[in-house]
């Protein structure tokens, strides 16, 4: 087996990116703080065709270095607007009918592995801060609680790595439709 070079991925352009049929996801930032998990969370975006990201409160937007040291561009590729506040977002994201679902550790939370995506539905999906996760406000205000199923010691994973579990996990669900 032969590991495989950059330029012969297939992948598509920037601009490709911007006109292909999106994944019918939208991520919200809630105040993450680490620029770094910033920048992850742009390229997995990038990975899965997501439509938009939202960065908001006091995450830092781009352009920035240490975003872009683990974005690797795809903070060209994925559209991305900072909203100041979180639960007015929310707010707007479901009169305009997407369904909100706060990524959290909660009462009543859904389980990743036993949420189904509807058919002609669009999602956003909400990270919370590395330390206080989603605000209450905003769980209170979005349609569910998605949790991963965890059975370690710990209380959470990073939140790039959450993302990349829900992202993959949503993407794939929704591409079975």
């Amino acid at each position: 087996m032969r590991k495989l070079k950059n330029n012969e991925l297939g992948r598509i352009s920037v601009d490709e990116f911007k006109t292909v049929t999106k994944t019918p996801l939208i991520v919200v930032l809630d105040n993450i703080r680490s620029l770094n998990n910033i920048g992850s969370v742009f390229r997995t975006s990038d990975a899965f065709l997501i439509e938009k990201i939202y960065l908001c409160g006091i995450c830092a937007t781009p352009p920035n270095k240490d975003i872009h040291k683990t974005a690797l561009g795809a903070t060209e590729s994925v559209a991305w607007e900072y909203v100041e506040d979180t639960l007015t977002l929310v707010e707007k994201l479901k009169r305009n009918n997407i369904k909100v679902l706060a990524i959290e550790q909660a009462e009543n939370s859904t389980k990743l592995d036993t949420f189904y995506p509807k058919k002609d539905e669009k999602y956003a999906i909400v990270m919370g801060n590395e330390v206080k996760g989603v605000q209450q406000e905003v769980v209170d205000a979005s349609d569910m609680c998605i949790e991963i199923p965890q059975l370690g010691t710990k209380h959470s994973l990073n939140i790039s790595v959450t993302t990349g579990v829900v992202l993959w996990d949503i993407f794939q669900k929704i591409n079975k439709l």
